[in-house]
């Protein structure tokens, strides 16, 4: 009788020691997939996103009237003691790679914990932009080294707050400046505006605008923002037209799309 108890009881006990593994595995399972992400990982992400050679050839070619085939560029260039990262950025068209007419520093870092966003993404003008030209190019010993990169971030244009994209949404992180923007004198304008959206596959949407102080948009595209995307770099072999290479009688439509760099 007593060997019958004793064998019910080790039967129990086995049981919820039994239980008690899948709980604690399950609870583990469940930890490492809803594991949350660090206000640092959505910086890196979007460095990550950031980075690398794209075009805008597609859009270019779809709507040749209002797009042009762009490069678009961003590498790494020096991290600072907070662990912000500072990417080098420059724009040029396709078939002149050699000479961007826009050239920023990026910085990149988490949102501050104040404010309802993951990652806070800040344009500096360039102290000595012709030192950087093709930047991304170079080899490590052709860069400046980090302190000089650090020495010539210059004054600040404007920053974009990210936030994650909603579910169901093609587009990772979007965001965009601030309501009234940040100043800016070119071309008649007083302000400027910008949106910015991460999408899978490291697809990068941008739309700068300009306006006056009666609302009026005074410089940069009207009808959406440019879609650039990763492409290899054998779109420099391509055969030339027209869309990708813009005359001199188009320069007045050119200026009026982007802020030109004197």
């Amino acid at each position: 009788m007593s060997s019958g108890s004793d064998g019910n009881g080790w039967n129990r006990a086995r049981g919820v020691v039994w239980k008690a593994l899948v709980l604690v595995g399950g609870a583990l399972v469940i930890k490492r997939f809803t594991k949350s992400t660090t206000r640092w990982d959505h910086a890196r992400l979007v460095s990550q996103s950031l980075c690398g050679e794209k075009f805008s050839r597609e859009q270019a070619s779809r709507d040749p009237d209002n797009y042009f085939n762009l490069r678009f560029v961003t590498c790494p260039a020096v991290e600072m003691v907070d662990g912000s990262k500072v990417l080098y950025f420059e724009q040029a068209f396709w078939r002149t790679p050699q000479k961007p007419f826009r050239q920023r520093f990026y910085m990149v870092k988490p949102c501050p914990k104040d404010l309802k966003c993951d990652v806070e993404l800040s344009t500096y003008a360039i102290r000595d932009m012709e030192e950087y030209k093709n930047f991304c190019d170079r080899t490590k010993d052709q860069k400046p080294l980090p302190e000089e990169v650090i020495g010539d971030i210059a004054e600040h244009l404007t920053t974009i707050h990210l936030k994650r994209c909603d579910r169901g949404k093609s587009c990772l992180y979007e965001g965009s400046t601030p309501p009234g923007g940040f100043p800016n004198s070119w071309n008649g304008a007083t302000y400027c505006t910008s949106e910015l959206a991460i999408l899978k596959n490291n697809e990068v949407h941008t739309w700068d605008r300009g306006y006056d102080d009666d609302g009026n948009q005074v410089w940069g595209v009207k009808g959406g923002p440019y879609e650039f995307k990763p492409a290899p770099r054998s779109s420099f072999n391509d055969t030339p037209s027209p869309l990708n290479f813009p005359p001199t009688s188009l320069e007045k439509r050119i200026e009026g799309s982007f802020v030109l760099q004197e």
